[in-house]
Formats: structure tokens, sequence, C-alpha cells
């Protein structure tokens, strides 16, 4: 579970939890950027899957708990991939 000083409502906290928890499995499994579009990457050649979770996170806090998200997520996925998440949440909102 992620306990931090968040961005967000309290309301979202087990929301915002769950989706870490499943970037984390991603960052792991798959990453969030492809040399080459197809499943589970878009044309972009990113995530589909954690494009649609950067987009939610911007609904709940906008850029502020994206960022905080990356942030927080940076020492258990790693500097890099942290860095890829960043690249896959282009364009979405004002990210």
């Amino acid at each position: 579970m992620w306990l931090f000083s968040k961005p967000f409502p309290n309301q979202y906290k087990d929301e915002v939890n769950r989706l870490m928890d499943e970037l984390t499995r991603i960052a792991k499994e798959d990453d969030f950027l492809s040399e080459r579009p197809g499943s589970p990457f878009d044309r972009e050649c990113r995530h589909i899957r954690a494009r649609e979770i950067g987009q939610r996170l911007f609904d709940i806090g906008k850029a502020d708990t994206m960022e905080w998200v990356i942030k927080k997520l940076t020492k258990p996925i790693g500097k890099d991939m942290a860095a890829h998440l960043e690249a896959c949440w282009r364009q979405i909102g004002n990210f």
C-alpha cells in the first residue's frame, strides 16, 4: 500500500493505490514504451493500459497527481522505467 502525502482527495486513495500497483506490474511485465506498435502498445508505441491509467489519474487530480505517482514509483520501478512512464503519459491533459 502507498501511504504518502498526496495531491488528490482522500476518497480516491484506494483507487490510486490500485492504479499504482497496476503500473508497477506493467513496468515489470511489459515496459511503458515499445520499439514497435502492437498489443499492448498503441500506434505511438505507448502502453495502452498505462495511458488509460494516466488519464484516470489526470481526471482525479490533474498533472500534480500524475507527477506524484511517477515520483512515488521511481524507487520501486527504477529511474529509467519512471522516465518511460513519463514519456508514455505525454499529451494526457496538460502533462
